[in-house]
C-alpha cells in the first residue's frame, strides 16, 4: 500500500480539519492538502515521472515541502529529499547519485543546483500542480518511498532505501512506543524535514494531527514557545543542542512552555545534566529515541516515564541509556562475527526488523558490509542490561553532530587536502556549549586559514567548515600509519577544551 493513502482517507474522513500550518496561520485543510498533493503528482507526471522515478526536495522547511512530499507519493514516484544546509555541488551529487531527473525547489535552492550545473529540471511545487490526478498510484510495501542519503567515514553518499512498508511500521511504532498521537495534537517542524522530523509526518497525517511549520524555517527557542502557547498540544522532534537552547531560552525569560506537550529528542550525545535541568524546567515533556538512516527513528525508545524518573536507585544509569528495542525490532550486541554476547558485555548494536532496510541504493559492496543474514551491523558500539536497556558507549564512525546535522570527517578532510599547501589533515569534534560540537581541523602545512576556509565554503555546506585549525609538525599516527584521532582529541583535551 502506498503511504499516501494516509492521506487520501483523512481528507476523507474529516476534510475541513487544519492541516498545515505556517507560524500560527493556516494555510490548509486536509482536503485543501490532499487535492493540493494531487495537483502536484498530475504536474509530475506530465512531466514523465511514473512510478519508482526519483524526485529531489531540495528546498527550506516550508509546508510546500509537505505538499510536495505527498504530491511525489501519489503518483507513485520516490522521494529524494535533500538537506537545505547542503552545498549546491552536494545536493546536486545525490540528485545524480539517485538518478532524479526533476527536483521540487525553492527560488534559492534552484540558483544553487543551476551554480553547481545539476543535470535535473526543477520546479517549485506550487509551480507544478496539474489537473488532479484521479487517486493515489499503488504501490507494494516492499516498493521504495524515500531515498534517504548518509555518508559513511568515507564520505562518499549512501542513499538509504526507505520503503512504504517501513514507513508504516515505523510510524505505528512511534503511537506505541515513543508517544501517541490525536487529531487535537500540533506537530512543529523546527529540524529539517529532509531528516527524522520529517519522517515524522506520517503518524500524524495518520491521525489527522496539525502540521506547523515556523516561520522561520528552523528552530528558534522564542519562536516555538509562542507558537506552542498559541497552538496547544504541541509535538516537535528537536536535537539534544536544540533542547538545551530551550531550555536556557526558557529559563531566561521565564516561560515554562505551556502547550507543548512533547519533544523527543535524538541526533546526538544527550548529555545527563541538560536533560536533567530540561525535565526539571519543563516537567515529564520529553522522549528520547535511538535510530539510523537505516533503521529510520527506530531502533530503541526512552519514555517519558523513565525520562522524568528520580524514584529508582538506577535512575541515573537509565536517564544515560537509550531506553528499550521498539515493538517493530530486535536488538542484540554482537561481537566481531556477529555473534551474540551476554548481558552487561559491549559489542557492536546489530538490529532487524520491520524498519530495517532493504540495502543501499546502487551499492551493492556497501549492502553486503552493513547488513548481515537479515541483521544491520550499526558500527555503535552498546550494551544492553537485565531489562533489556540500550546504553551507547561509542560511535565506532567518527561522525561530528554539530548542531543536530552531521559532518563526517574524511569528507572535509579530503576538500581541505585541495589546497597544495598542506600534507596532513585530520578532523575531529570538540564539545560545544552550543551546538554540541564544532569541527576542528588538525593540519600539517602552511596553508593560510582564510584560504581554506574558502576552500571549504566551495565545495562543502558552511556547517561542515571547521571552526578552528591546529597546526602540528606532523600527525600522529601507529605502527601501521593511520592517524590517532585519539590523541588528538586528548591534546585538546591538553588545551582544556573538553572534546567527544
Amino acid at each position: 500500500m502506498n503511504i499516501g493513502h494516509w492521506l487520501a482517507r483523512r481528507a476523507a474522513t474529516d476534510p475541513a480539519r487544519h492541516a498545515l500550518f505556517y507560524g500560527d496561520a493556516v494555510i490548509c485543510t486536509y482536503d485543501e492538502f490532499h487535492r493540493g498533493a494531487a495537483r502536484v503528482a498530475a504536474g509530475l507526471q506530465a512531466q514523465g515521472i511514473g512510478a519508482g522515478d526519483r524526485v529531489g526536495l531540495f528546498l527550506d522547511n516550508h509546508p510546500d515541502w509537505l505538499l510536495g512530499l505527498y504530491g511525489i507519493l501519489y503518483a507513485g514516484a520516490v522521494a529524494v529529499p535533500v538537506n537545505a544546509k547542503l552545498h549546491g555541488r552536494e545536493a546536486a551529487g545525490i540528485l545524480e547519485d539517485s538518478g532524479a531527473s526533476l527536483c521540487l525547489t525553492d527560488q534559492r535552492h534552484h540558483a544553487m543546483l543551476q551554480d553547481a550545473e545539476a543535470h535535473c529540471t526543477c520546479n517549485a511545487p506550487r509551480a507544478l500542480m496539474g489537473d488532479a490526478v484521479a487517486g493515489v498510484a499503488h504501490r507494494e510495501p516492499d516498493d521504495l518511498a524515500w531515498l534517504f542519503y548518509t555518508s559513511g567515514t568515507t564520505g562518499a553518499p549512501k542513499g538509504v532505501m526507505i520503503t512504504h512498508g517501513m514507513l508504516m511500521a515505523m510510524s505505528l511504532a512511534y503511537a506505541t512506543d515513543v508517544d501517541p498521537v490525536a487529531a487535537k495534537d500540533a506537530a512543529i517542524y523546527a529540524a529539517p524535514l529532509s531528516h527524522g522530523a520529517g519522517l515524522y509526518n506520517f503518524v500524524h497525517v495518520l491521525a489527522g494531527a496539525r502540521h506547523v511549520v515556523p516561520h522561520s524555517g528552523s528552530f528558534e527557542g522564542g519562536e516555538i514557545l509562542d507558537l506552542a502557547e498559541k497552538l496547544g498540544d504541541c509535538h516537535m522532534f528537536a536535537a539534544p543542542t536544540m533542547v538545551k537552547r530551550l531550555t536556557d531560552g526558557a529559563k531566561a525569560a521565564g516561560r515554562k512552555g505551556e502547550g507543548l506537550r512533547t519533544i523527543v529528542y535524538a541526533g546526538g550525545p544527550m548529555y545527563t545534566a541538560d536533560i536533567i535541568a530540561a525535565v526539571d524546567h519543563f516537567g515529564p515533556k520529553f522522549v528520547q529515541i535511538y535510530g539510523q538512516g537505516e533503521c529510520p527513528m527506530s531502533i530503541t525508545a526512552l519514555s517519558r516515564e523513565d525520562v522524568a524518573d528520580r524514584t529508582r536507585d538506577d535512575w541515573e544509569a537509565r536517564l544515560g541509556s537509550v531506553g528499550r528495542a521498539q515493538s517493530v525490532v530486535e536488538v542484540r550486541i554482537g561481537d566481531a562475527d556477529g555473534m551474540s554476547l551476554p548481558v552487561g558485555q559491549a559489542g557492536e548494536i546489530m538490529v532487524r526488523g520491520a524498519t530495517v532496510m532493504p540495502g543501499y541504493w546502487n551499492n551493492p559492496a556497501a549492502t553486503a558490509k552493513t547488513l548481515r543474514s537479515g541483521w544491520l551491523m550499526t558500527g555503535d558500539i552498546g550494551y544492553l542490561d537485565a531489562a533489556g536497556y540500550l546504553t551507547l558507549q561509542d560511535r565506532s564512525k567518527d561522525v561530528i553532530i554539530t548542531g543536530g546535522s552531521n559532518v563526517y570527517p574524511r569528507e572535509v578532510e579530503e576538500v581541505l587536502l585541495r589546497h597544495p599547501q598542506l600534507s596532513e589533515v585530520s578532523v575531529v569534534g570538540a564539545i560545544h556549549a552550543d551546538w554540541g560540537e564544532e569541527v576542528v581541523a588538525f593540519i600539517v602545512g602552511d596553508a593560510p586559514e582564510a584560504a581554506l576556509d574558502t576552500l571549504c565554503l566551495a565545495h562543502i555546506a558552511r556547517f561542515k567548515r571547521p571552526k578552528r585549525y591546529v597546526r602540528l609538525e606532523e600527525l600522529p599516527k601507529n605502527n601501521y600509519g593511520k592517524v590517532l584521532k585519539t590523541e588528538l582529541r586528548a591534546r585538546l583535551r591538553g588545551d582544556g577544551t573538553a572534546v567527544g
